[in-house]
């Protein structure tokens, strides 16, 4: 055995870990890690802004269920990333951000783009560390992978200074840990899903929300037999979207309101009593009703609003336990089928109203018209990527993902820009895949040239902008507040965004009559290039109560 460079080790732990890829935007501080991937087999994916490439490792996680790996340069290369990596850790997911850094040996004499990383990353990840030796590179390298996937998943970052990355080390010496991470999950305290079960058990207008910790749940398997056996009201959101199909019947999209005033139990499973869900406060959820919450992170059951009965433990796992008592109780959910039926009647009701928009042939276009072709064209396998405000919101309602691990969005820290770097990691997770971003053409603006480098890398995505020339989501709120003829910062034009693309090297499409939006994101899908279609769209009044905060 010989001498290899600290780079070498990196990447050869990466591979240990089975990552195919990783993003980033070059940096003399990690390209010795370049030259190890290249050893290794592990393709090297090049962005024009750090966000994306952080945004990437995220979205890889979000299709595949394993971390994606972000390798970024010391300072301004780490600051832009930190936006990516602070999305992550708001919405729990797994990825590593490996960050250069000056040579240990100048430390505090000023070398270039020497800052202290591991204090600022430290609040918006799980694990942040410098790696103190050469040798050591693939045992912190290991030690991420299990920080992020264990318990509640989330980023981790390491600082990797240059010194150590050039160093050759006596392959003998250099450390690369074996079964350093398990796969098992946590199962709930028995007696807390009993008396959850008991809850369920005498429950008229029982309801759950499936929330996004469900797609990092060990026993995935256990949630269509679940709810087959309780048979009540499922709402999803986050990465649980698709994890029901269109047409199942106890999958809710339109009624979640309803739903909340009127339920007497309210079971929550892996996501947050936050802004989306009005806090629990008594306006949003029935105040007579029974919560149970079902959260990896201990510290949630109960924030915002008292629960009867708070389970620690993983989505799937509950679910096949819950559903063992339900089978050993012969619990029958033919008692709550007239609830079932009262809120299916409803869900009907809102979908006919929205007929009309979603049929118009109005030019501009109406955005439900537009959401709906869109749709149209979605099939089993196609991956949707919601990257902007109300056009994202609109299609949020109409546009359906048809498996869990298809609908990416900008979550709960609400961050645009994310589009291209998810986009980018799912094609590339998933290259027979249709992979559809949906943007606002205020989102669109921030990382506009990526179309640059998937074109370069021939990633070929469809783009689709909502182009309504203006950040609406906020502006509809200062008019609102303040009247039409005041809100600065919030007007945009029907910029030709197409032919920004076409010029990267894409494909381009401009749309203003309903009849052109199919055969548009038909011929951007048979391009053979990454294409954007900018949709011209009208004023709508379908979110005109939507608060933006």
């Amino acid at each position: 055995m010989g001498h290899i460079h600290g780079g070498k080790i990196v990447a050869r732990a990466l591979r240990a870990e089975g990552v195919p890829f990783v993003f980033t935007l070059c940096g003399g501080h990690v390209m010795s890690i370049y030259d190890g991937c290249l050893d290794e087999g592990i393709g090297v994916i090049d962005v024009r802004h750090e966000q994306t490439a952080g945004h990437a490792a995220d979205g890889w996680a979000r299709v595949t269920g394993q971390p994606g790996v972000a390798i970024v340069t010391a300072g301004p290369g780490l600051t832009d990333a930190v936006t990516a990596v602070a999305s992550a850790h708001r919405a729990s997911v797994p990825m590593i951000l490996i960050g250069g850094q000056g040579p240990r040996s100048f430390a505090d004499m000023g070398s270039l783009q020497d800052m202290n990383h591991v204090d600022l990353m430290r609040p918006i990840t799980k694990w942040a560390a410098s790696v103190p030796a050469a040798r050591r590179l693939g045992e912190y390298v290991a030690t991420a992978f299990r920080k992020a996937t264990t318990n509640l998943p989330g980023p981790v970052f390491l600082e990797m200074p240059i010194d150590l990355l050039f160093e050759q080390v006596d392959e003998r010496e250099a450390v690369f840990p074996t079964q350093y991470r398990t796969q098992a999950g946590i199962a709930g305290d028995p007696r807390a899903v009993e008396c959850a079960f008991a809850l369920l058990k005498n429950a008229e207008r029982p309801m759950a929300i499936v929330g996004g910790q469900y797609w990092w749940s060990r026993r995935r398997e256990a949630y269509p037999k679940f709810v087959d056996t309780f048979g009540l009201p499922v709402y999803v959101n986050g990465a649980a979207r698709g994890s029901l199909p269109p047409g199942h019947p106890y999958f809710f999209q339109q009624t979640r309101k309803e739903a909340l005033k009127n339920a007497d139990v309210v079971l929550i499973f892996g996501t947050p009593l936050d802004f989306r869900i009005g806090y629990g406060r008594e306006s949003h959820i029935n105040p007579k009703a029974k919560l149970i919450q079902v959260d990896l992170d201990g510290g949630e059951p109960g924030r915002n609003r008292a629960c009867e009965v708070g389970i620690i433990g993983d989505t799937g796992l509950v679910m096949s336990q819950l559903t063992d008592l339900a089978e050993s109780e012969g619990y029958e959910k033919a008692l709550i089928q007239g609830w079932v039926r009262e809120l299916r009647a409803r869900e009907n009701e809102k979908w006919e109203k929205m007929q009309a928009s979603m049929s118009s042939d109005a030019a501009p276009i109406d955005p439900l018209r537009a959401c709906k072709e869109i749709d149209g064209i979605v099939d089993d396998d196609t991956i949707i990527i919601g990257d902007g405000g109300d056009f994202v919101a609109t299609a949020a309602y109409t546009v359906r993902p048809r498996r869990p691990g298809q609908w990416l969005d900008p979550g709960p820290l609400g961050t645009l820009g994310v589009g291209p770097g998810y986009a980018m990691a799912a094609k590339l997770a998933r290259p027979k895949s249709n992979v559809l971003v949906l943007y606002g053409d205020g989102a669109f603006g921030l990382h506009a040239m990526e179309f640059e480098a998937m074109a370069r890398q021939k990633i070929n995505v469809v783009g689709i902008v909502g182009n309504d020339a203006g950040w609406m989501q906020i502006r509809r709120g200062q008019e609102q507040l303040y009247g039409a003829d005041r809100t600065p910062a919030t007007a945009l034009d029907f910029t030709r965004y197409d032919r920004v693309v076409e010029a990267l090297g894409g494909h381009g499409e401009y749309v203003e009559q309903p009849r052109d939006i199919r055969p548009a994101l038909e011929r951007a899908l048979a391009s053979g290039k990454p294409a954007l279609v900018n949709i011209k769209l009208g004023r709508s009044d379908f979110r005109k109560d939507a608060v933006s905060i």
